[in-house]
């Protein structure tokens, strides 16, 4: 199958930062010729009057929690887990868990996300990764790992080597299927809620598989009080301790760092990923982003879960990031080509994929978004910067198509792979179900 998209201005964040009008031809999943293109295609797309831009990038999404959207709001984090969010993933079904997965996919690619790392529960995950296979999405994912905690309810619990043989059965029956597009990360969920037994043999199993580690690190004050508490250190310093740092680390929020732990993250390669819509509901305070890319540390941007945020919209994650920096460290601080850099090729650095995804170029994988400048709210255009229009401007719902490998998955406002309709239904239904399981309906 061979798609041309004509007659769009092109923001392909290549090494030069080209941004120009023209077209782009797609053989198959790879992205085969960019400008002088063939002139006919199997299928071909006027892009004029739009922006085409890689597909957008979140390295941290819970889909098990997009059910739960609206049912946990104003709470801090510790709190928001104990009452809310850990009764009600532990009450899901493989079905419930199902359309959870669905729901925040057609989501996001209404926004023009195209790959993700989603972390899971610690039940039903192979309902979520078989509803991430029917979509389309790209996606890093792993069942969530939890095998400690006082205040862990019973349907969380499980033993250390129940969570390491789930992890590793479901690794080796989903890592790699279809081309690459979906990939395994272990996902332990934070250090107060996993045994030092199970991170090290985490460790050991990410490195003999490849594959990367995905979890939370000082996102709240609590948290890291607790942690200092257990193992006598901070959060990173003792992450780095039992040798989890480096560059197949993907660390959520990273907040409250000390100096220390800013050097560590930035020696070892760590990468950081940054939600700030999630942080600022719960209270949880502000990720020194810029002060980690200073010491050279990949940053990249995500919505987290609907309960904390509570949309998965990458355009508000990418407005937000750039204002909330401004009061503390000046207006320069986070230029918007800088914050659309962490969008798209932040993201694939943290999922190691910088090759393959992130940027328009020949070659590359066919993960591309295009974006409407018709809205009032984009107007006057005439010689606007780019960047400050998608940063500053634009809204998810300025999305009209998005491809994943080549692939539509939406077009015109219209999802292609998922079925709306049934997943507003089933979703409605499953919500309640879980709610009264949990003792929250």
């Amino acid at each position: 199958m061979s798609i041309l998209i004509k007659n769009g201005t092109l923001v392909t964040m290549n090494p030069r930062r080209e941004v120009f009008q023209g077209d782009i031809y797609i053989e198959g999943d790879r992205i085969a010729a960019i400008g002088n293109t063939p002139a006919t295609a199997c299928r071909v797309i006027d892009a004029a009057g739009q922006l085409v831009i890689p597909g957008l990038i979140q390295p941290h999404i819970h889909l098990c929690q997009s059910l739960f959207r609206g049912r946990a709001d104003d709470m801090e984090l510790l709190d928001w887990l104990r009452l809310r969010i850990w009764p009600l993933e532990g009450a899901h079904d493989a079905d419930s868990l199902y359309y959870s997965a669905l729901l925040g996919i057609g989501e996001l690619f209404l926004s023009g996300t195209t790959t993700i790392v989603d972390m899971e529960t610690v039940h039903h995950t192979g309902a979520a990764i078989e509803a991430i296979a029917a979509s389309g999405i790209r996606a890093l994912t792993g069942k969530v790992m939890m095998d400690f905690g006082e205040d862990v309810p019973d349907s969380l619990k499980e033993t250390t080597a129940a969570s390491l043989k789930e992890s590793v059965e479901l690794l080796e029956k989903w890592h790699g299927y279809d081309n690459g597009r979906i990939q395994y990360s272990f996902a332990p969920r934070f250090v107060v809620s996993c045994t030092e037994d199970l991170l090290l043999e985490v460790r050991d199993l990410a490195r003999h598989y490849g594959v990367k580690i995905h979890t939370h690190a000082s996102e709240n004050r609590g948290e890291c009080a607790l942690v200092e508490k257990l193992h006598k250190r901070r959060n990173v310093l003792y992450l780095d301790d039992i040798g989890l740092t480096g560059p197949g680390l993907i660390l959520v929020h990273c907040i409250w760092l000390s100096e220390e732990e800013k050097d560590i993250l930035a020696r070892t390669g760590t990468k950081v990923v940054h939600c700030p819509s999630s942080n600022l509901k719960m209270a949880s305070g502000i990720c020194p982003v810029p002060d980690l890319l200073r010491r050279g540390t990949v940053v990249s941007l995500a919505a987290d879960g609907a309960p904390c945020n509570n949309n998965l919209d990458a355009f508000m994650e990418m407005r937000l990031a750039a204002l909330i920096q401004k009061p503390l460290h000046g207006p320069t601080a986070m230029p918007a080509p800088l914050v659309f850099e962490m969008a798209t090729l932040g993201g694939a650095r943290a999922v190691g994929m910088e090759k393959e995804i992130g940027s328009l170029e020949v070659g590359k994988k066919a993960d591309l978004a295009l974006v409407s400048l018709e809205g009032l709210h984009t107007q006057p255009a005439d010689g606007i910067d780019i960047y400050t229009q998608l940063v500053y401007q634009a809204r998810g719902t300025d999305v009209t198509l998005t491809m994943v490998d080549g692939r539509i998955v939406m077009e015109n406002r219209q999802l292609q792979t998922i079925d709306a309709n049934e997943v507003r239904k089933k979703a409605s239904e499953a919500v309640r179900r879980v709610a009264r399981r949990a003792g929250l309906a």
